[in-house]
């Protein structure tokens, strides 16, 4: 999309994807900045010098050199009612998919799909107000998640939004603001998932992991219980960066309801060294033992040596793929399941 390496194919895929839209001949970057609905204003800047921009109802930080080397053209406007077209595109995606998993003796695998907080991020003439946009792409991006699921594959919604944006309101909104911001967008995802079984669909929560200071990201203690309300059977996140590694202790405190799993990232992409084993192995052992009586957090199913759940659990889909440029997947999120 504009750029010999396109560092978002997890969020422009969607694009061909989505009938209702229009390119209009900008960049991502080329769109007026516009104050949103339910925030106090739209646009953070870091004091580095980066430029903001938006598109009429969302908006990015990029850095002049981002701006400048990677700017993604041509994006897209939504002008009409949102609808899914993609029908040919995924059922080609998922064979593909499950040719490589029988090619290789993998039993099972996961696909991911765009959350709607994220595939909304676009610019939008039609709908009347944000939350009547995001529940149209969740409405419309249902029919992917449905095809994954129906599939017999395991189905991930990457939606960096959800503590991404928080970097993008100008000015810093408090944790509880921000709280309030984002949880029509976890409705319309939870919208989009109704009726789908729990039990085959994780998320993934990140802040965008692109390579930067990362020092106006919010807190995982901020946006936990908000990431918790949403309708999955377990959570893929950040763990293994400079930026997020010590937020291992969060769940000290939080409480993991009984169906549900933590895929914790252990592995960054965020460095180009390789981290050691042992390194590996403490980052597993933080979650594995948290701090708290067993029969107090679930988390005890994660102790060395404890019995490894049953095969066909969520956690147990095998890690085939990154996928997404920004995502942090759990590469021994099949050890942690």
């Amino acid at each position: 999309m504009g750029s010999k390496v396109n560092y978002r194919a997890w969020w422009s895929y969607s694009f061909q994807r989505l009938g209702g839209l229009k390119v209009t001949g900008l960049g991502l970057y080329d769109f007026p900045v516009r104050r949103s609905s339910r925030a106090t204003s739209c646009c953070r800047a870091s004091a580095t010098g980066a430029t903001g921009c938006a598109s009429p109802r969302h908006t990015v930080i990029a850095t002049p050199a981002f701006r400048r080397d990677r700017a993604a053209t041509d994006w897209p406007v939504c002008v009409a009612p949102l609808s899914y077209t993609g029908h040919s595109a995924i059922a080609a995606d998922i064979a593909n998919f499950k040719a490589a998993l029988a090619a290789n003796g993998v039993a099972e695998g996961f696909m991911t799909s765009i959350g709607p907080g994220s595939a909304s991020r676009i610019g939008n003439e039609h709908y009347k107000s944000d939350e009547e946009f995001v529940f149209a792409c969740a409405e419309a991006m249902r029919e992917e998640y449905k095809a994954i699921v129906d599939a017999g594959l395991v189905l991930q919604i990457d939606d960096p939004a959800i503590a991404e944006n928080f970097d993008q309101i100008n000015p810093e909104p408090t944790a509880e603001e921000y709280r309030k911001f984002t949880m029509p967008r976890v409705e319309a995802l939870n919208h989009a998932l109704r009726g789908l079984p729990k039990d085959r669909i994780r998320f993934h929560l990140c802040w965008g992991s692109w390579h930067g200071p990362h020092t106006t990201d919010i807190a995982m203690r901020d946006i936990v219980d908000v990431m918790l309300k949403i309708d999955t059977g377990a959570y893929s996140f950040e763990a293994g960066n400079v930026r997020h590694e010590h937020e291992w202790s969060v769940w000290r405190d939080t409480k993991l309801p009984d169906d549900m799993l933590i895929l914790p990232g252990v592995v960054s992409h965020a460095t180009n060294v390789v981290e050691h084993p042992e390194l590996v192995a403490e980052r597993i052992g933080r979650f594995a033992s948290p701090g708290r009586p067993r029969e107090d957090h679930r988390l005890d199913r994660l102790r060395p040596g404890r019995p490894r759940p049953p095969t066909d659990r969520l956690g147990q889909a095998r890690d085939l793929g990154a996928g997404g440029g920004d995502r942090q997947q759990a590469a021994v999120g099949d050890q942690l399941a």
